[in-house]
């Protein structure tokens, strides 16, 4: 398993602090309700961030070339990773919350 990514990306992928405040709004909602939003709102991130930043540099750093990709900026073939990440994200927001500083 071989895998690279860029400096681009740590902004990027801090934009995952977003999801926190949606926690607390979701926190009744079904876990498989909630883990659909997540995965919907991080891939409206990937896609946005992509196409945002080919319009800048003139193409974007990734490219899914898989059959299951949009415009190459996401691809479905990513939901259960988005869908478990945005679920994994609560789980180390409920930890975080029991420790004491």
């Amino acid at each position: 398993m071989h895998g690279f990514t860029f400096l681009i990306m740590l902004p990027i992928y801090g934009l995952a602090v977003f999801l926190e405040p949606l926690h607390f709004k979701m926190r009744e909602i079904p876990w498989w309700t909630r883990g659909i939003i997540y995965l919907i709102i991080i891939w409206s991130m990937e896609y946005s961030s992509g196409l945002l930043l080919a319009g800048i540099l003139g193409h974007c750093p990734w490219h899914y070339s898989d059959r299951f990709n949009i415009n190459g900026y996401i691809t479905l073939r990513m939901a259960p990773e988005w869908f478990l990440t945005g679920l994994g994200f609560e789980f180390l927001h409920n930890f975080l919350d029991t420790l004491t500083i």
